[in-house]
């Protein structure tokens, strides 16, 4: 494998320039096929529109787009100049997007005119005076007005490549505390975190990529989009996701390797036992963002007709474990996985002593996949570390005697609604300034397709009434996403505290998962 990104695409392209680099699938069944040499040719003038425009080598460029063939040629435009790709979940409405552009400090966004319903641009307009570093906003149903007008000059292109060890990705994640941090990986740690993979699970030329999960999270970024490129094979990009459509796609292309959350695993294996015709020749499921239900994994297998590999990673260190297809099955889709080679994994009590096999405690990882650090927070970055250089998950888990891993809980306390983390504690935050709230708790209830969902428990003020709809009024209204909308309010007089005046959350985290089994129960 190459040492940097751009130099697979560029043998590809130099070697097969006809054949499908990109297959973009559109809902209705229309799509779009980018050859590697369109690919290379795009991305160079995406490179030459950003030089053209003043962006030079550690600059950041941001994008929010859904899965479509733009957002792989921005990437790669970014990484021939040696710029750190910046991409932003479609999901961010206003208030998520301008805390990203001001953290990164972009002076280049690329967006949609619409999508969904909404109008990205007009919205990025609108924020405008907050965002003193945003000098170009790119709207992509215009950006080919602006390429036609620019030459490329390959050999500026090629004097501006980047170091391997050069940073190359910037991603925002939630933290304990639920403020986003930005992650930065280098180019040479993402190779290396892909290139583990391939080996693990002995992905080869032969195989083809379905890429459900969305580009701007790790999992889609690269574990889809970044894979695909490295092996030089086609990946299937889904831009809105359904699962029978997915399904379509899948046996159309023939694709062979999935890396995508719990709740597309989910919906896939519904579709086909509701009566679609399952995918032909896919081999390996890689189910990560969400814990994985067994008995899911145990249908997936059966009616996917796949392999179904247990995972851990985190956006700071990409994979750390996996399973492999070799595995028992007990062990292939109901564990985590091993640690990956060159990755170390530990569990340890709250005095720091390494506990033994079978053992709960706090979930640690060497590995040489770890990010360079978070964006401009030293001290977020050194807090993310042991003494002796182990970086704390945040999460509790087991490993046994085989050294297969299962995580068994968070410390964090981030709800993780089908690969998406919810920043519980910004939420809370924003509650408490609605006129009817008192004290406002979020807490992750069970969910058999997403796993968590959040509940919100609040004790309202005297006098004052309150519904879901209107708690979701008021959070639509301040522009939050509405993936992290509370989906259950339960009002209570008092909520439970500690003798020092502290939330119990585990009281209401037990309330909530009783509350979901007694629906079930009525269900039933």
């Amino acid at each position: 494998m190459k040492e940097r990104l751009i130099d697979c695409v560029a043998e590809c392209a130099r070697e097969h320039p006809e054949e499908p680099a990109i297959v973009a699938l559109a809902p209705a069944g229309a799509g779009g096929v980018w050859s590697w040499e369109r690919l290379w040719r795009e991305s160079g003038r995406i490179a030459t529109l950003l030089l053209a425009l003043g962006v030079r080598p550690g600059e950041r460029v941001a994008y929010q787009l859904p899965n479509r063939a733009e957002f792989v040629a921005i990437t790669l435009g970014a990484l021939r100049i040696g710029a750190i790709c910046c991409p932003l979940m479609p999901i961010f409405r206003e208030r998520e997007l301008a805390f990203a552009l001001a953290r990164s400090g972009a002076r280049v966004l690329f967006v949609l005119e619409e999508h969904r319903g909404r109008r990205p641009s007009v919205e990025v307009a609108s924020l405008a005076p907050r965002l003193e570093h945003l000098e170009h906003t790119i709207v992509i149903e215009r950006l080919e007005e602006r390429l036609e007008r620019l030459v490329t000059d390959v050999r500026t292109l090629d004097a501006c490549r980047p170091a391997p060890d050069a940073l190359a990705q910037l991603l925002f994640t939630s933290g304990t505390s639920g403020t986003p941090k930005g992650v930065l990986h280098r180019q040479d740690t993402l190779m290396h975190a892909v290139r583990l993979e391939i080996e693990h699970l002995g992905l080869t030329s032969r195989d083809r990529i379905y890429v459900p999960s969305p580009l701007a999270h790790q999992t889609g970024f690269l574990y889809g989009m970044w894979l695909a490129l490295s092996l030089g094979v086609v990946q299937v990009l889904q831009e809105h996701w359904e699962p029978r459509r997915a399904l379509e796609g899948m046996r159309e292309w023939k694709t062979s390797f999935v890396q995508a959350a719990t709740p597309f695993l989910h919906d896939l294996v519904q579709a086909v036992e509701s009566g679609a015709e399952p995918p032909r020749g896919l081999r390996i499921f890689v189910p990560t963002g969400a814990a994985v239900p067994r008995e899911l994994a145990r249908r997936a297998v059966q009616t996917l007709r796949t392999a179904v590999c247990g995972a851990f990673g985190t956006t700071e260190g990409c994979l750390a474990t996996l399973a492999s297809p070799a595995d028992p099955p007990e062990q292939a889709w109901g564990s985590d996985g091993r640690a990956l080679p060159s990755i170390r994994i530990r569990v340890r009590d709250e005095a720091g002593r390494e506990l033994p096999h079978g053992a709960e405690g706090h979930f640690e990882i060497a590995s040489p996949t770890q990010f360079a650090g978070y964006l401009d927070d030293p001290r977020a970055t050194a807090d993310a570390y042991t003494a002796d250089g182990w970086y704390r998950t945040g999460d509790l888990a087991v490993i046994d005697e085989a050294g297969y891993l299962r995580v068994t809980g968070r410390v964090k306390d981030v709800i993780n609604r089908g690969g998406e983390k919810i920043p519980v504690a910004d939420i809370e935050q924003l509650l408490y300034q609605h006129a009817a709230v008192r004290e406002a708790a979020i807490v992750a209830m069970p969910d058999p397709r997403l796993g968590e969902r959040a509940c919100a428990f609040i004790a309202p003020r005297a006098g004052c009434a309150l519904d879901l709809t209107s708690l979701r009024i008021f959070l639509d209204e301040r522009r939050v996403a509405k993936q992290y909308w509370p989906e259950r309010l339960e009002l209570l007089e008092e909520l439970p505290k500690t003798a020092s005046g502290k939330i119990q959350k585990y009281v209401l985290r037990d309330r909530a998962r009783l509350l979901c089994e007694v629906r079930e129960g009525a269900d039933a």
